[in-house]
């Protein structure tokens, strides 16, 4: 998971998973850091969530590549086109790539132009991803339009460097 926040989704899955699976869990935010420790606490599930403290860009290139079967995005959306050549070397053929909040409130399908000026960035940004994950070779995405949007993707051949 990118994107800890104070646990929610973490502890979301805990409950769904088996019990033998594990969860690798980033945060950068500093204030977050211990809302979410103790909330893996207090749930019992410390031992199931390892929480890493720091910048994504710098950790998921530290983490064993084929490892992760599922990686749920939900940090900061700009950053999402970034981090895509990491994920993919992190999960194997058949790995999930889930991503949250990929629809702006619907300002993703707007013209750049009809998007708050404050916004237009992330606007750019978030529509290059998309289309980086609709017209990839490696991943069969689906948009789901759910909350704020999802993109279900799922790896199918293996990344060639």
């Amino acid at each position: 998971e990118i994107g800890t926040a104070v646990g929610y989704s973490a502890l979301l899955m805990c409950q769904t998973m088996p019990r033998a699976c594990h969860i690798t869990t980033i945060e950068k935010y500093e204030k977050r850091i211990p809302v979410a420790r103790e909330n893996f606490k207090k749930a019992g599930e410390e031992s199931r969530i390892t929480l890493l403290e720091g910048d994504a860009d710098q950790l998921l290139g530290q983490l064993e590549e084929g490892r992760f079967d599922l990686v749920f995005m939900d940090a900061a959306k700009g950053q999402y086109l970034n981090w895509l050549p990491m994920i993919l070397e992190l999960m194997p053929e058949g790995g999930v790539l889930i991503s949250d909040n990929v629809l702006q409130d619907g300002d993703v399908i707007e013209s750049r132009y009809a998007v708050e000026r404050r916004n237009r960035t992330i606007h750019s940004r978030m529509r290059e991803y998309l289309f980086e994950l609709k017209h990839s070779d490696i991943y069969e995405t689906s948009i789901l339009p759910l909350g704020d949007g999802i993109a279900l993707s799922v790896k199918h051949r293996t990344f060639e460097k």
